[in-house]
């Protein structure tokens, strides 16, 4: 929240620091207290429930963020702050400009949270859990992020730049739920979302988006093209830690009619595959945050709870990608070899 608020805030041209401290307060001064009884001989008394303070607390701070940036800008723009001398030091000045701002944001949001007695916090979360429903259990919604992502890349834009930015929030909520569920003694099989993002990452997008890992392998070992080779050479190890921007750009995968049918396509029948391997109990589901440039066996192992068959899932998923780009990826190379010999056959006249 404090660094979402000092990015929106800069790109206002007011003071980053400011927009940051703002945004978190007006977050905190969200928070519902809890007023814990235990232990009898000394209570806890009054503290901030942590369970908000987390991912299910993320569109809480987006909101935090937007409306203490916007209220900051709205008085700065106006001259509504308290001015001081010159002779003041410049970070002194800022915080007594954020004074009357900052005022009027924290009584706002202690009104609506004290006075109305609105946990802003439960209703967001209640207004998006249909929709974190669908993309975390139904197959269609499941399906839906993979489908929009790459198709955005084969058209040249970042999917995961675009999509990413709408599902993420979702799908940290969902994460942060399955861990809680594990923690409470629900069996890892059971958890009550198949798809956070943990899911695409290790048991989907193998490689990086598409899979391309398979392809850096059809490239290396499988064509006769000098060029595909070459992508396949400098892409494969960028590629087995999740890299695979030399394999978007290099091949190209994008704007490519010969990779559009199996870049979206192995996708798609990947998410399918693993959907169903976590609904019907056969891999745990996913609880754990690895980094993301892991190798994906590691990843999806740790991630799934120390899980041996996700593994074997990421081995199976791997070679149905293979299957299917084969035929693609040799059509393509027969392409890109005919190219080579003719303008090396082209050369060859000019040199005469």
């Amino acid at each position: 929240t404090f660094v979402m608020g000092s990015d929106l805030a800069k790109s206002y041209g007011l003071d980053s620091v400011t927009g940051g401290i703002l945004s978190l307060g007006t977050f905190f001064m969200l928070q519902v207290p809890v007023n814990v009884l235990t232990p009898e001989e000394a209570p806890l008394g009054w503290v901030l429930p942590m369970s908000s303070l987390g991912a299910s607390g993320m569109f809480a701070g987006i909101l935090s963020m937007i409306f203490a940036v916007e209220v900051y800008r709205f008085f700065k723009k106006r001259n509504i702050t308290i001015k001081m001398p010159e002779q003041v030091p410049p970070a002194v000045a800022r915080s007594f400009e954020a004074l009357i701002p900052g005022a009027v944001i924290l009584t706002t949001t202690w009104l609506i949270r004290s006075v109305a007695g609105f946990d802003v916090n439960d209703a967001l979360l209640s207004l998006f859990e249909p929709l974190t429903n669908i993309l975390g259990n139904n197959l269609l919604g499941v399906l839906l992020p993979m489908f929009l992502i790459h198709l955005l890349w084969s058209f040249g834009i970042h999917g995961m730049s675009i999509v990413g930015a709408v599902v993420r929030p979702m799908w940290l909520i969902m994460l942060d739920e399955n861990a809680k569920a594990l923690a409470d003694g629900t069996a890892a099989t059971k958890l009550p979302y198949i798809a956070p993002e943990q899911f695409y990452q290790w048991t989907v997008t193998i490689g990086g988006a598409g899979a391309t890992i398979v392809v850096s392998v059809l490239f290396l070992f499988f064509c006769k093209s000098k060029f595909l080779k070459e992508v396949g050479r400098f892409s494969i190890i960028p590629g087995i830690f999740n890299i695979n921007e030399p394999m978007i750009f290099g091949a190209p995968m994008m704007l490519n009619p010969y990779m559009f049918i199996p870049f979206n396509l192995v996708p798609l029948v990947l998410t399918i595959v693993s959907y169903f391997a976590v609904k019907l109990e056969m891999v745990n589901g996913f609880t754990v945050l690895p980094t993301w440039t892991l190798p994906a066996p590691i990843g999806g192992y740790l991630s799934a709870g120390n899980d041996w068959r996700v593994v074997v899932l990421i081995v199976i998923n791997t070679l149905i990608a293979f299957i299917i780009y084969y035929p693609f990826v040799k059509a393509y190379d027969k392409k890109m070899l005919s190219d080579e010999q003719n303008n090396s056959g082209d050369n060859e006249i000019q040199t005469a």
